[in-house]
């Protein structure tokens, strides 16, 4: 038999990594293609706007550009003493934490329920319902509301009808993050269950059946299998969204802002529109975003980073 040559004895990803960058880019082109329509809609659409940033140091004018509106240092950060802006900061927060205790567990229970369910028919037919919201604009969620518990709905309706006092749930300050909450969990819940079916799919079998050997019902495997199975994916996607936790849905708020007042209804995003695009300030509209950003970045560092101090890959290994 002849030999083998010392090349041919190479394991392929030794021999691969030797390729150079005109050969790699070759082989890999296919997944490159993949690729490229999200990377040019990240770059366009998020990295190309960063450079917009300058203008939290100018006094930026529109018809002058970036190149003629005078620079004012960190004055534009004089924002942040704004009264106003402490008002849109705290109702920011109180939405932010509704949100994060109510809606980001509604979808890991909704997929529990899901998986629950033997009959596979019965199964895409509830996936189907409650993944439909998600294609709903918020003008129509919002009309849909308004017609089951505004002034004139079904609830104050039913409340009349026997006699208890009308409630207008649509224009009341104090229910209002409460409101916002659910109407995001009515459309979003469902859609989000989608990540998480996957994860349970791939949850070996063997697991559950060794758990029933050694006597686990239904609730102990729920607990010991199910739920360390599903552990990764939840830490990655509360992880991604600290990032975007100062952002609490700037469309639907703005919709029914004036129900409820600014008091009860301003919050960072719509404080940006209102007080910096539509009157025209664009530097320190410009400094609430950046600040948003980098609070943000800093949520997700600090993230994961305790998720590697528990033994977690976070959203990037160490």
């Amino acid at each position: 038999m002849h030999r083998l040559s010392r090349s041919s004895r190479r394991p392929a990803a030794v021999r691969q990594s030797g390729l150079g960058l005109r050969a790699r880019l070759r082989r890999d082109r296919v997944m490159l293609l993949l690729v490229l329509p999200g990377f040019l809609f990240f770059g366009v659409f998020h990295y190309v706007p960063l450079l917009g940033n300058v203008i939290v140091f100018q006094d930026y004018q529109p018809y002058l550009g970036f190149k003629e509106s005078p620079w004012v240092g960190f004055g534009n950060f004089a924002v942040f003493a704004e009264p106003a802006f402490y008002g849109a900061l705290l109702n920011t927060l109180k939405f932010a934490v509704l949100q994060l205790v109510l809606f980001f567990p509604a979808p890991i229970g909704l997929a529990l329920l899901l998986n629950s369910i033997v009959s596979p028919k019965i199964k895409r037919f509830v996936q189907s319902v409650v993944y439909l919201p998600h294609f709903i604009g918020w003008v129509i969620l919002i009309s849909i509301s308004q017609q089951l518990i505004g002034g004139t709905g079904l609830l104050p309706q039913l409340l009349g009808d026997i006699g208890l006092p009308r409630v207008d749930l649509m224009t009341s300050p104090g229910f209002f993050p409460w409101l916002v909450t659910l109407q995001l969990i009515w459309k979003d819940a469902g859609w989000g269950t989608i990540i998480y079916l996957a994860a349970l799919l791939n949850i070996d079998t063997e697991h559950y059946e060794a758990a029933a050997i050694d006597g686990a019902d239904r609730w102990r495997r729920l607990w010991h299998v199910t739920v360390p199975g599903i552990v990764p994916v939840t830490l990655l996607l509360l992880i991604l969204n600290l990032g975007s936790i100062l952002s609490v849905g700037f469309e639907q708020i703005l919709l029914q802002r004036d129900a409820v007042g600014a008091d009860a209804a301003e919050v960072l995003d719509t404080y940006v529109y209102f007080h910096g695009v539509l009157d025209g300030q664009w530097g320190p509209a410009a400094a609430v975003g950046l600040v948003k950003g980098v609070i943000g970045l800093v949520l997700i560092l600090g993230a994961n980073k305790i998720a590697h101090r528990f033994g977690h890959e976070g959203i990037y290994s160490k």
